[in-house]
């Protein structure tokens, strides 16, 4: 019996615009290691190499897109350590998201599943006022001594398991979101460099405003003056992921068309995350013709701080950190993006840190995203794994340059019970500098 059309049609649309990028593969077996589910799980169809088959025959129609089979490729982190390992060039990253785009309306979700996903993404993400309201529970539950008091007391404990987690994930949402500050733009100091813009975010803006705040002043002392446009909204990463790529475009033609009107040379990002789904802006928008100019020239100007930073000559720390750290590598830097270097090199000049190897580094910490909510026993066990290796380092500070990995660092360290601190490296080169 021949399937149904819409399966036919999934097929189809399968192979025409992925099947070519699918047939780069040629099964070597290089990606296996540098695949975090692979490692972890052992299975060939949690390995890129063993996606990509079942890809292929989704698009022979040879099998049809079964809950095992959609299960198998949610479990992919998006964290493109295949890319980096694969002698072929194969374009993973965008061939998995690009399936999730055209098996998502075939898809069988629940009412409360659709409803969460439609609010989540189309709701809330976008919309900075209606996020600020979302998140002020969490700021209320921190300022009122109700976290603290929770932890200390172990009344937590009495949780289920899944709320437990969602409380050890969740940020401490420390004084006013970045953007609602009027006061967000800043002068160079001393020599001019250049003037570049600070993109924001969604969640970032409102659950990490001090890391922003960290990356103004580190820029600003390095001689750059930064502004922030008011316009600019999420970058929309976490709709790519989840195959929603029509509101991902809604929002890159926001963000393309907001740091147009800025006037700058660079546009700086210091979540990894965000700053490679930037990048990818150029391909997201290559079919608008009104905006593939702009979008293009936004994925060439944007920039992650430490590659700003180690372009020229660093204005040097002065006050010492007598700490042993371990950096830990932010997929969407190291795998995405090609930095690794630049953050070693910028916490090499602060004075008092000795920087430690941390094996695995370059493996996924599970955060990947939404993935430690969507995942949570995966995320879990990749979490534990990284902070064996942090215990190992006998590290009392780790660094990483992610919001998603910080959050995750923090919950696996206090997990764990480890006097670790967790920071991003604009907060360490701030902290070095004592303003």
């Amino acid at each position: 019996m021949a399937p149904p059309e819409p399966l036919r049609e999934t097929a189809a649309r399968l192979e025409a615009e992925l099947g070519d990028g699918i047939a780069q593969c040629v099964h070597c077996g290089l990606c296996l290691s540098a695949c975090p589910t692979y490692v972890e799980l052992g299975r060939e169809m949690d390995s890129p190499r063993g996606r990509l088959y079942l890809l292929r025959a989704l698009g022979e129609g040879r099998i049809e897109p079964t809950a095992t089979v959609l299960e198998h490729l949610d479990l992919c982190l998006d964290c493109c350590g295949c890319e980096t390992a694969c002698p072929s060039g194969v374009e993973y990253g965008r061939i998995i998201e690009g399936a999730r785009a055209i098996l998502e309306p075939g898809r069988r979700r629940s009412w409360s599943g659709r409803a969460v996903r439609h609010l989540a993404l189309r709701v809330l993400l976008p919309r900075r006022r209606l996020l600020a309201a979302a998140v002020w529970p969490l700021r209320l539950y921190r300022a009122s001594g109700l976290r603290a008091l929770a932890r200390r007391s172990g009344a937590l404990r009495l949780l289920p398991q899944r709320l437990r987690e969602l409380e050890a994930l969740a940020p401490e949402v420390r004084g006013p979101a970045f953007l609602a500050d009027a006061r967000v733009n800043r002068p160079a100091r001393g020599p001019r460099r250049g003037r570049v813009a600070l993109f924001a975010g969604c969640i970032m803006d409102h659950a990490m405003p001090e890391v922003h705040r960290a990356t103004v002043r580190v820029l600003a002392r390095n001689g750059y003056e930064v502004v922030v446009p008011r316009a600019q909204t999420c970058c929309g990463a976490l709709h790519v992921h989840a195959g929603d790529r029509d509101t991902a475009q809604r929002l890159a033609r926001r963000n393309v068309a907001a740091f147009a009107e800025a006037g700058v040379e660079r546009v700086v990002v210091n979540s990894a995350g965000c700053g490679a789904q930037l990048r990818e802006y150029a391909e997201l928008l290559a079919g608008d013709p009104a905006l593939a100019d702009a979008a293009r020239s936004l994925a060439r100007a944007t920039v992650d701080p430490s590659v700003l930073l180690a372009e020229q000559e660093l204005e040097r720390p002065t006050r010492r950190v007598p700490r042993r750290a371990v950096y830990d590598e932010p997929c969407h830097l190291l795998h995405a993006q090609g930095v690794s270097e630049q953050p070693r090199a910028l916490l090499r000049a602060i004075p008092g840190l000795e920087l430690v190897p941390l094996a695995e580094s370059e493996l996924c910490c599970g955060s990947a995203g939404v993935y430690n909510l969507t995942q949570p026993e995966l995320a879990r066990r990749l979490r534990r794994r990284k902070i064996e290796h942090i215990a190992a380092a006998r590290a009392d500070l780790v660094v990483t340059a992610n919001p998603g990995c910080l959050l995750q660092l923090r919950a696996g360290v206090r997990e764990r019970g480890l006097a670790v601190e967790v920071v991003h490296l604009v907060e360490l080169l701030d902290r070095a500098y004592g303003d």
